[in-house]
């Protein structure tokens, strides 16, 4: 009954005029800029930060949020229609989105994307409404050393879960921790690895990495294949809609991404991420019925399981942010910031603290989401043509428009060249293979969890045993331990192999 009572009182605060047309405008800005490759909802909100300060904290994080979904959305589009993902959770899109396009079906496809969002979308914010205020209870119980372990599990989920070799996985995730550590200490505010460049004493920006390397990175690979396998999706399109079968193919990918989504969504470090990898892993061990596509050829399960699997993940990163004051990714670290800019401090305090926000922000989602839905799939025509665009004119308009995203986050030419660099290593990475997503959540997790294993061990006295002794903290390494045991049986990896083995 109280459950009930939160969300009469939270779609009173969604309802409100204001407050629609704040989630409109957020919508529509988001997808957008979700549709021009390379600009995801972090560059988004991150530029529009400062636009905040004139308005109250519901209709500011309500606006945010719908930046958030509109870009999603838009960030299937692009991957779907030009083979760029607009952002790190539509990488595994692409895969069978673009092949989709590329035979004509481009329609089906976004349609797919659409509906299998709009449905994750709602089972996640009903999952959030149920489970927050518990989790908000345990989160009072997490200290240091219970942060620490959790996020060791998201890593070596992310491990498990990345697509290819388990080897270059793991590399990628050092490497995204050792970036993490360009930083100033902080403990005794000492820059450290800077080389004396005053830049780099605040770190390296998240956006600068994550444009670099799947932005520019994209598009200079992009750039190095034959001109036939690289145009941008011109071919007449035929039936927007899906067929009849496709809704029969689609359906039990929906269900299935969703669920999985749902549950590593809470996962510190990039939930939707790994659920889309998840879902896609899933959906290829699943036995294909007489006739359907192979994956990677234009199956409609890859692209409906996976983003399915992303936004349920993106609605339930709403969790850890909301109940334990951890933002899981990029997107949910501005949203801390604006909350911070509106004197609010993340964390449990906030569901007592502030009713009207909290759960007016969890209705605006399903508002968001509604809105996304009735907005973009009769536009889908639109999109196609938007991008109907040779690459020749395509690309510099793209490499512009990431430039200024990266030089209006500080106002800085110097994120302009640090993207240039990362540029040129994310087509190294392209070249040996490499996937960079678990690079992005050790860059993420990094400081966090050095921050907190740093404190676990001052409050303990330099005492290790202090991870494995506390209940908490120590059932969340069994599960770690566990993961990677299972992960290692020959029966396990020999199947893993397999559902990678097409993939990239």
């Amino acid at each position: 009954m109280e459950l009930i009572n939160n969300l009469i009182l939270g779609f009173g605060v969604a309802f409100t005029a204001q407050n629609l047309l704040y989630a409109l405008f957020g919508s529509v800005l988001g997808t957008l800029i979700g549709v021009l490759p390379g600009l995801g909802p972090v560059a988004t909100i991150a530029m529009l930060l400062p636009s905040i300060y004139a308005l109250d904290a519901t209709p500011a994080l309500i606006m945010l949020a719908g930046i958030y979904y509109g870009a999603q959305y838009g960030g299937s589009t692009t991957a779907i229609l030009i083979n760029v993902p607009g952002e790190s959770s539509s990488v595994v899109t692409a895969i069978d989105g673009y092949a989709m396009a590329r035979k004509g079906r481009a329609g089906p496809a976004l349609a797919a994307a659409g509906l299998g969002s709009f449905f994750a979308g709602c089972v996640g914010t009903v999952i959030i409404a149920a489970f927050a205020p518990p989790l908000t209870e345990l989160a009072f119980k997490f200290g240091p050393a219970e942060y620490f372990s959790l996020m060791v599990l998201g890593l070596i989920g992310a491990v498990v879960l990345a697509s290819g070799s388990l080897v270059k996985a793991i590399a990628m995730i050092l490497l995204g921790l050792l970036l993490g550590q360009i930083n100033t200490d902080v403990i005794s505010g000492v820059p450290r690895y800077s080389f004396d460049v005053p830049e780099l004493t605040d770190g390296i920006g998240f956006v600068v990495i994550a444009m670099g390397i799947f932005g520019f990175g994209e598009i200079i690979s992009n750039l190095g294949q034959p001109e036939e396998n690289r145009e941008v999706f011109t071919k007449d399109v035929k039936g927007l809609w899906p067929t009849m079968q496709d809704f029969k193919d689609a359906w039990p990918a929906v269900i299935r991404g969703t669920a999985l989504g749902s549950l590593l969504g809470v996962l510190p470090g990039g939930g939707a991420l790994l659920a889309s990898f998840a879902a896609y892993t899933v959906e290829k061990k699943m036995r294909l019925r007489p006739g359907e596509v192979e994956f990677g050829k234009g199956n409609i399960r890859g692209v409906a399981g996976p983003e399915s699997a992303n936004n349920a993940g993106a609605q339930t990163s709403f969790i850890p942010m909301l109940t334990l004051g951890i933002p899981p990714n990029a997107v949910m670290a501005l949203m801390v910031g604006a909350m911070t800019i509106k004197g609010i401090q993340p964390g449990p305090q906030v569901m007592t603290s502030n009713p009207q926000l909290f759960w007016g922000l969890i209705a605006s989602m399903w508002v968001g989401n509604a809105m996304l839905v009735i907005l973009n799939l009769p536009m889908i025509g639109i999109w196609i043509k938007l991008l109907t665009v040779p690459y020749r004119f395509l690309f510099p308009a793209i490499v512009v428009f990431c430039s200024i995203g990266c030089y209006t986050l500080s106002n800085s030419s110097f994120d302009v060249y640090m993207t240039a660099l990362f540029t040129l290593v994310g087509y190294g990475f392209y070249k040996l293979g490499c996937e960079p997503a678990p690079l992005l959540l050790g860059f993420i997790l990094g400081p966090m969890m050095e921050e907190n294993l740093r404190r676990a061990l001052l409050l303990s006295r330099g005492d290790w045993t202090t991870f494995a002794t506390r209940p908490l903290s120590g059932g969340l390494l069994l599960a770690s331990v566990l993961m990677i045991v299972v992960v290692m049986l020959p029966s396990i990896k020999n199947k893993r192999e397999v559902a990678f083995k097409d993939e990239g």
